[in-house]
């Protein structure tokens, strides 16, 4: 850590640090003073978590997290069924003819993600997950940085990437894997191993 690091000069340090030892994301666009802020003094809050042993992540689409390598089934549990949710948003959505990368433009409200539900029933059913419980679920998104609240319903957040990345890597493994089914397992065992790291 740099000698001459001044706090002063990172005023919402406890702010971010609440903000990511929550398990929350912070998005460009949910907090701009704050993303201004830590993407202006990155280098210091890099080094200063990291001494307090912590590893801050900034992706460069706009949001930051605090990694941690360590799995935990409650959190994995979560992630798994936020990991559900956004498959079953993301295919509705391609099948409606929707540009992906425009996730952050879609609203998306109790109606539609009933709509989804029925789509996805047995998959959904599978988790226990009904229309009640998709409505908890991306409110739970909110409170950990994937999706923001609005009056008439939800909006995905830059932070969702991360689940998106993870879908296109398996979608590529499928894909290799139709001309080499041996590279399927390799691909599937280093998707699962990153999981196990990014534990998201």
């Amino acid at each position: 850590m740099s000698a001459s690091l001044s706090l002063e000069s990172m005023p919402s340090l406890a702010e971010l640090f609440r903000l990511f030892l929550s398990g929350k994301h912070l998005n460009r666009i949910a907090e701009p003073a704050l993303w201004a802020e830590l993407e202006q003094r990155e280098d210091d809050y890099r080094s200063l978590f990291a001494a307090l042993g912590y590893e801050l992540r900034l992706d460069g689409r706009g949001f930051a997290w605090f990694h941690t390598p360590e799995a935990n089934s409650l959190i994995g549990k979560t992630s798994r069924q936020l990991a559900l949710l956004f498959m079953v948003i993301f295919e509705a959505q391609a099948n409606a003819g929707k540009p992906l990368l425009r996730f952050s433009d879609w609203l998306i409200d109790r109606e539609w993600l009933a709509e989804v539900h029925e789509q996805q029933r047995e998959v959904l059913d599978a988790e226990g997950l009904g229309p009640d419980g998709l409505v908890e679920l991306i409110n739970r998104a909110c409170t950990l940085g994937f999706a923001l609240s609005e009056p008439a319903g939800w909006r995905l957040l830059p932070a969702v990437c991360r689940y998106l990345d993870h879908f296109e890597a398996l979608a590529a493994a499928e894909q290799a894997a139709q001309h080499d089914p041996d590279q399927l397992m390799d691909a599937a065992l280093a998707t699962e191993e990153a999981d196990d790291e990014e534990d998201l």
